[in-house]
């Protein structure tokens, strides 16, 4: 049999690894220090793990084994989800669904969605959202985008986002789409969207037909109260009037109780959103969980219970948040005393920085790691829209993010 065409289409991306590994080769004492890929580094509560080391146990005994459970989630866990995370917000544990992870959702999402969609996406963005496109054939070829000189894809309508608009579409002059895709807080720029910036996507779905997915995976680096627009920050999107009427919003237990391994996340789809012909979203993605998805781990279900059934539970979890966004400030602190451009970090852990003004993102990568032997993300890896930044994460220790920030300070003075 031939191969699926379709993923030639997609592009190359292990284009770091590649290149940390060249560089380990060639200074073979380095200590590199990584501030690059989103992944977290450091423990999982130990309330978290007990209650996941209790689970499996009781499963080697004839009283606590238990098989195959429900595929949209163990009934606790998504009540628990329901009334922690969506407090009146009239989210029911019946519309959400428990899953391996938002990557994982967002691939289930774009096959229900099928490949006669149209989508439009943050320019730039987490690239997920695209490569799933592409498998799909929903984007058509790859072509050189005249303005920044890295690519797009024919099909995707890429709604800018870049500091001379504060980060949000200016959406009178995004064309219709089936499908948007929108992050908030965003990665990589870290800009969290404001209540009338939501306000004002839920409106152009309801007047377009149009299905928002919106992705909240890093919704826990949003300070309650965090100052926008009208002071207000919202952490889901089912905060905004309308929006259950629009939108499915992802989420995962990833970055904000470190189960990038453990896997764990979730998707709310609302029962009051609709197809054109008044069909049910929430019965085809039922249908499409059942079929593809056994249902997550119940040993990680555990854990994810563990992180919001208790005071002690959340307490702990956002303890792990709180030191990540310390080393955030660090970030933000060390670029802005060098006098950089720099956005991000205050409601997120990645930081966005513009360090050499019409640079390519590729060459300031690979001058950092050369100099400072730290690893970054180029911008452009994004979307088109994010070329001439790079993406800096907050995601090590202390020590290590402190130690990077003196060599970039040494190198950047």
């Amino acid at each position: 049999m031939s191969f699926h065409w379709m993923l030639s289409l997609l592009q190359r991306g292990d284009q770091i690894s590649m290149r940390r590994e060249a560089h380990e080769k060639k200074y073979p004492d380095a200590k590199v220090i990584s501030l690059g890929i989103g992944d977290t580094t450091q423990p999982i509560p130990s309330i978290v793990t007990s209650a996941m080391a209790e689970y499996a146990l009781a499963l080697s005994t004839p009283e606590g084994y238990q098989g195959y459970g429900p595929e949209q989630g163990q009934k606790s866990l998504r009540k628990a989800i329901a009334d922690v995370v969506y407090p009146n917000m009239g989210i029911r544990d019946t519309e959400v669904f428990i899953s391996d992870g938002a990557q994982c959702d967002i691939a289930r999402l774009q096959m229900m969605f099928g490949r006669d969609v149209t989508i439009a996406v943050q320019d730039p963005t987490f690239p997920g959202y695209v490569d799933n496109g592409v498998i799909m054939g929903q984007t058509g070829p790859a072509a050189v985008d005249e303005e920044s000189g890295g690519s797009r894809y024919a099909g995707i309508e890429y709604m800018r986002c870049a500091p001379e608009n504060a980060f949000f579409p200016d959406l009178s002059r995004v064309r219709r789409t089936d499908v948007i895709f929108f992050c908030s807080p965003n990665n990589p720029t870290g800009h969290a969207a404001s209540r009338d910036q939501l306000r004002q996507l839920v409106d152009f779905a309801r007047r377009n037909g149009s299905i928002v997915v919106f992705d909240s995976a890093y919704a826990s680096y949003v300070s309650p109260g965090a100052g926008g627009d009208d002071g207000d920050k919202p952490r889901s999107i089912y905060e905004v009037p309308g929006a259950r009427e629009v939108a499915i919003e992802i989420s995962s237990f990833s970055k904000f109780a470190g189960f990038t391994g453990v896997r764990l996340g979730w998707a709310v789809v609302p029962d009051e959103l609709l197809y054109a012909d008044g069909t049910r979203v929430a019965r085809d993605f039922d249908r499409v969980v059942t079929t593809c998805f056994n249902g997550a781990s119940s040993v990680a279900q555990a854990g994810g219970l563990a992180c919001l059934a208790t005071e002690e539970g959340r307490a702990a979890v956002a303890r792990v948040v709180a030191g990540y966004k310390e080393n955030a400030r660090v970030l933000v602190g060390t670029f802005q005393a060098l006098g950089k451009e720099v956005y991000g970090g205050d409601d997120s852990p990645y930081v966005w920085v513009r360090l050499f003004p019409g640079r390519r993102s590729w060459d300031v990568f690979a001058e950092i790691l050369e100099k400072t032997h730290v690893i970054t993300v180029p911008g452009s890896g994004f979307g088109p829209g994010g070329e001439g930044f790079v993406r800096v994460s907050a995601f090590n220790s202390r020590d290590r993010v402190v130690e990077a920030c003196a060599r970039l300070t040494s190198f950047l003075a």
